[in-house]
């Protein structure tokens, strides 16, 4: 049996006139979406508001407040989410439904971030990062999985 190389399936087109047998290049995502693995440190967070602030330039998509929350996320996965030698990854997903969804994921599964504030809590001066996300996005959670990984994420409707 002969192997189809590039020039076989060149040969078979020319000499029977049928592309059916030729292969097709992969399809082009239906959606723009990005995806990265970032050091689990602070220059890794700032890379990932870098190259999340490029691509949506790219997208023609408005900057903030989706700058800011890859921004807070990535921080997150950094510092508490931070396992050493591990990296975290950063989404960036325009769904059909005009959504845009930022996902980061790090190896922290059994950390979770906390939704809500206690009194006492609202003394510190740090801690304040989901308390933006939870303001600017439209709807934000956590996703458990596969483990050890949780995935942190924001969705902002893009409609006007």
């Amino acid at each position: 049996m002969r192997a189809n190389t590039l020039s076989d399936v060149t040969e078979e087109i020319t000499r029977t006139g049928n592309s059916a047998t030729a292969p097709t290049p992969a399809a082009a995502p239906a959606e723009p979406c990005f995806s990265v693995p970032l050091s689990a440190t602070r220059r890794g967070a700032r890379l990932a508001r870098l190259l999340a602030a490029e691509h949506l330039r790219r997208w023609g998509l408005p900057l903030d407040p989706a700058r800011l929350i890859v921004a807070e996320l990535a921080a997150n996965a950094a510092v508490h989410g931070r396992v050493p030698g591990r990296s975290f990854r950063l989404t960036l997903t325009v769904v059909p439904s005009a959504t845009l969804r930022i996902e980061v994921t790090d190896t922290r599964g059994e950390r979770l971030p906390e939704r809500t504030r206690s009194a006492s809590e609202l003394l510190h001066e740090s801690g304040y990062g989901l308390l933006l996300v939870e303001e600017l996005a439209d709807r934000w959670g956590v996703q458990g999985g596969p483990m050890p990984a949780k995935t942190v994420w924001a969705e902002l409707d893009l409609g006007s």
